[in-house]
């Protein structure tokens, strides 16, 4: 069939003829890709066909050529370069061009979006070295408006997708015709907007044209004017595009803040047009977020006894007079109707004041408090919502002991407001409460408040479920600031008289048939923290609530075959995910007490697990409910340990779902610690599943740090009978050790830690399990190997964390403990003394670090006498 008639028929309204037309599409792609690729080209650029069939054929080309699936995008770029010939290339990307010059805008698009997908994979690798001068040339050289628009949409495209380096040395000429298009004088508002997006994308490759004063002061005033377009829509690009400069080149704007950018944002702030005020308000949230992040790097290069390497300028401090009360102003533009996930001023306002109050601390307090207490008793509810959301915002930030006496005073009145007849009130009041009990828990007395805060939020629990999902997260704060941490003993806790009465009141809630705003999901989270965090006088409650979690997990492993709708499936998985969460918190709370209902938790785990309809997500929380029963029985989850290997095998051989297997191989390492050598039978097939999941490349990448920490798991527990193991462990240690990152991505390099951190971690647990016997020889071959990594190590200062310094420093004590004199020329070198010593003294390193460098400090001195 013509392809024309099959894209026709790919946007028919019947779904079969649908279907049949892009299955056969789908085939000419996959035989005859050249073909196709020229076909969709030739469509595209017919102006006799109807514009829909154009702008299908234009994606179908875009989407032949790229993905935003990274695996997918490289195999389509081999396809483009090597499969298809340079003459057909050639006659495609002319017919892009061409189509550029079309009077049909949203085909323009199309053509725009295509040319930018190919320039993605032929730029870097010096292809279509005359695209940029051609697509300038279109700009500059004509006064055909749609023309220009379509072009600059190409160029704002490439500039996206293309890497900034590449670009770099035809910066010059791309910010010629982009800014030429942006200026106030260009008449078409549309190709203003293109070269605006245009600009914005190509900024992080300009950094040469923003080191010229006067290049970047005519960069800065098109930005500026074009913030007074008559266009919203340019308007709304023109912030967009402050917004970037301003995350770019911060230690530029001094100038720009003080002649223009205050102004020009309350301005845009104040605008009717709700977009334009959002991106307004934005620029600001930007200038915090910034200056944030610089104060940080000032302290760090300040503890270090260095200069920093950029100044701040403190824009949000000085901007505080004309920018907060816009903000506060637009927090009374609520709408009373509003979605929780509809993003509008109000919101936007509220989230940069609560940013400007971390940012500039105390000095927000004096601005905002007199329009709280002017406003918390107004008549009109959006007056009384501001007020409130005001308060709760600026409680991060400030000095604690400065907002005290204010919380203080704040908390009867924040109490009452829980009964005001407004839900939007309401659900303020309840978060800004949780934001207390989060941020300045110290505030809340047990004698004066915590009797009638408790009371308020379990009130809350019968209203609107917008208002629930915070009062459970109020609940949840409370029960993590006031009760012991996880693993501490304690007699009582000043939550302990309430804890009984909360959890009847949750568990009530979760009784609901639905899920509504989540509030389900959060009444069961909000039994979860204070489980984990009861004190020793509410241990018979855990035990209660654990026996009817069980209940309720049968009771949906049977009803679970019954359920036949997909949507009904969704939410009966997410109603045994919260009640398996519930579960895992009752057994690591009560630990080796859970002993007794033991079998009936595992029964009813490996029943969910083996059913064939369970959804991931499922999987995966009863595998940590697994994992905590490991952890509570010890040695005693020996029994369950036959019944639930194959299980966990299977998930192991899943890539698909990597957090399952990410979870499945943290899961080995759970049965080790209990099991210890009993163990052993399993390690095989483990030890099998967990190499080849390392050189799979369908795994995710972020599951191979956990495995080879695994290594060190199995190795600890099996001790000597790890031995088998041992040569195909270090041949891929050693390949791991080998991996570098690019010094600009930061991303690989964060990657490239946790990697160092797991190898050094799978080379501790192969030492220690071998310490103190024969079989410690097995490791001595590749002593040489494992001291110049740890070398390599010692050397890379910048990006060394204390865990990792922890584990090198840990592992060289095991090795001079374990070795000896025998490793006394490896133990010797100059590198060694000085990672201990940094380890011992540096003010950034925690005590367990320095403990840890003193016991290995001295283990060295004994190998080295």
């Amino acid at each position: 069939m013509d392809p024309v008639q099959l894209l026709g028929n790919t946007l028919s309204t019947d779904s079969v003829t649908r279907e049949q037309a892009t299955a056969s599409l789908n085939a000419l792609e996959q035989e005859n890709f050249p073909g196709f690729a020229l076909a969709m080209c030739q469509t595209l650029a017919n102006e006799q066909i109807d514009d829909s069939i154009r702008m299908s054929a234009g994606l179908m080309l875009k989407n032949g050529v790229s993905s935003k699936e990274e695996a997918r995008r490289e195999e389509q770029a081999r396809r483009w370069l090597s499969m298809v010939d340079e003459n057909t290339r050639n006659q495609v990307k002319q017919g892009l061009l061409m189509t550029l010059a079309t009077q049909r805008k949203l085909v323009g698009n199309t053509a725009a979006q295509a040319i930018a997908a190919i320039a993605q994979i032929e730029l870097p690798v010096q292809q279509w070295p005359d695209l940029i001068r051609a697509v300038l040339a279109n700009v500059t050289t004509t006064d055909n408006a749609v023309l220009k628009q379509s072009t600059l949409q190409a160029i704002g495209y490439i500039c996206e997708g293309t890497d900034p380096r590449v670009l770099a040395a035809q910066s010059n000429e791309i910010l010629t015709a982009v800014v030429q298009g942006a200026r106030k004088e260009e008449p078409d508002q549309g190709v203003r907007l293109a070269a605006i997006k245009a600009l914005n994308n190509s900024l992080e490759f300009v950094k040469e044209n923003f080191e010229r004063d006067g290049e970047r002061n005519f960069i800065m005033q098109v930005v500026c004017e074009a913030t007074q377009s008559e266009s919203s829509d340019v308007q709304i690009a023109a912030f967009e595009c402050l917004v970037r400069i301003m995350q770019l080149y911060y230690d530029k704007m001094r100038y720009y803040m003080e002649k223009a950018l205050f102004g020009l944002t309350v301005n845009g702030m104040n605008n009717p047009e709700e977009k334009v005020a959002l991106q307004a308000i934005e620029f600001w949230s930007t200038v915090c977020d910034e200056e944030m992040e610089l104060k940080l790097d000032i302290a760090d290069a300040v503890e270090a006894g260095e200069n920093p390497e950029r100044n701040l300028y403190n824009f949000a401090e000085t901007a505080m007079a004309d920018i907060l009360p816009v903000l506060l102003w637009l927090l009374t533009k609520q709408e009373e109707d509003q979605e929780d996930d509809e993003w509008n001023v109000s919101m936007a306002a509220a989230t940069c004041l609560s940013l400007f109050a971390q940012c500039v601390g105390n000095p927000i307090i004096p601005p905002v408090v007199p329009f709280v207490e002017t406003n918390i008793q107004n008549a009109d509810w959006r007056y009384r919502e501001a007020a409130v959301m005001a308060f709760g915002s600026i409680l991060d930030g400030p000095d604690g002991q400065v907002l005290a006496p204010l919380v203080h005073q704040a908390l009867p009145t924040l109490i009452n407001m829980m009964k005001d007849p407004y839900v939007n009130v309401k659900d303020t009041v309840a978060w800004t409460l949780g934001r207390v009990c989060e941020l300045l828990f110290q505030c809340i007395e047990p004698e004066t408040h915590l009797h009638n805060l408790i009371t308020s939020l379990v009130y809350g629990l019968q209203d609107n479920p917008r208002i629930v999902g915070n009062c459970c997260w109020s609940l949840m704060n409370l029960a993590e600031r006031l009760g012991p941490a996880v693993g501490e003993e304690a007699p009582t806790s000043p939550l302990s008289p309430y804890s009984d009465g909360m959890i009847e009141a949750l568990m009530q809630f979760t009784d609901r048939s639905d899920n509504e705003a989540n509030c389900r999901t959060s009444a069961y989270e909000a039994i979860s923290s204070i489980i984990l965090y009861s004190a020793n006088d509410c241990i018979p409650l855990v035990q209660k609530v654990a026996l009817n979690i069980l209940d309720r997990l049968d009771a949906t492993i049977a009803m679970g075959n019954q359920i036949v709708s997909s949507d009904d499936r969704a939410e009966h998985s997410e109603l045994q995910s919260n009640i398996l969460g519930v579960l895992t918190s009752s057994i690591r709370r009560l630990s080796h007490d859970i002993a007794s209902v033991a079998d009936r938790i595992m029964a009813g785990l490996l029943q969910l697990l083996n059913n064939s309809t369970r959804q991931a997500t499922t999987t995966e929380d009863a595998f940590l409910a697994v994992g905590a029963m490991c952890t509570a029985l010890e040695g005693d989850f020996a029994r369950y340990a036959e019944p639930f290997a194959p299980i966990l095998c299977n998930a192991l051989q899943n890539p698909a779902e990597y957090q399952l297997c990410y979870i499945a191989v943290g899961l080995i390492g759970d049965m080790c610690r209990a099991l210890g050598e009993n163990v052993l039978p399993y390690c095989n097939t483990f030890m099998q599943l967990l190499v080849n999941s390392l050189q799979s490349p369908l795994v995710h990448r972020s599951v191979k740090p956990v495995i080879l920490s695994c290594f060190g798991d199995i190795a600890l527990a099996i001790g000597t009978k790890f031995e088998p193991y041992v040569e195909v462990v270090m041949m891929v240690l050693q390949q791991a050790s080998g991996l570098r990152a690019d010094k600009d991505n930061y991303e690989y390099i964060e990657y490239i830690n946790t990697i160092t951190e797991s190898t050094v971690e799978a080379y501790v647990g192969m030492v220690q399990g071998m310490a103190g016997t024969d079989k410690s020889q097995v490791l001595f071959p590749y002593m040489d190997g494992i001291f110049q990594y740890l070398a390599v190590l010692a050397m890379d200062v910048l990006h060394r964390s204390e865990s990792l310094t922890r584990a090198m420093v840990g592992l060289l004590g095991d090795l001079a403990d374990t070795y000896g004199s025998q490793i006394k020329a490896q133990l010797s070198q100059p590198w060694i003394l000085q990672l201990l010593r940094e380890a011992r003294t540096s003010r950034h390193y925690g005590s367990s670090t320095k403990e840890t460098a003193r016991w290995t400090k001295e283990m060295v001195k004994r190998a080295t006498q």
